[in-house]
């Protein structure tokens, strides 16, 4: 039986890294994928749900159009980022001993950036919807921007810039 294992130290065979197979490389990948979107979804879980209450608040008549607008999208900004960080438990129980387990994982991981980029969004819209509300406007705006770039620094910047610089490493 062909396991196509590496010899451990990645020299010489074109592998790199542990000795696993396929198989287990993907079963590794996605139970640290699941721990990721644990964290992920959580975060958006009680965000999303706080979201629902403020439409029943009694102050929300009293809110702007521009501001329901801005928490119209916000909520909708959360539903889709809810969909696709649960995507991937659903990709995975549909492939589920199809023996598609790299690509489920390569699939589920797609998914959870496109989550991160939409958890991005709606946090930058809910942090707009609050700040429009307890600031002024211009000041809130730019609260937002820092903010995003912050996100961005921290959830895409930081690992891009460790992945180019650990590959002159390698």
């Amino acid at each position: 039986m062909d396991r196509k294992r590496g010899n451990g130290n990645g020299k010489g065979n074109g592998v790199r890294g542990r000795d696993e197979t396929e198989e287990e490389r993907a079963d590794r990948r996605w139970a640290d994928l699941l721990q990721e979107l644990r964290v992920a979804q959580t975060g958006v879980q009680i965000l999303f749900g706080f979201l629902l209450t403020v439409a029943f608040q009694p102050r929300f008549v009293d809110l702007s159009q521009t501001d329901q607008t801005i928490y119209s999208v916000t909520v909708v900004l959360g539903a889709a980022t809810t969909g696709v960080l649960i995507g991937p438990v659903a990709f995975h129980r549909m492939l589920t001993g199809r023996r598609l387990k790299p690509q489920t994982v390569s699939w589920a991981s797609r998914l959870t950036v496109l989550g991160l980029v939409l958890l991005l969004c709606t946090m930058a819209s809910a942090l707009l919807l609050i700040l429009r509300v307890v600031l002024d406007d211009t000041i809130a705006l730019w609260l937002v921007v820092a903010m995003v770039v912050w996100f961005v620094v921290c959830w895409f910047v930081l690992p891009a810039w460790t992945r180019a610089t650990r590959r002159g490493l390698d």
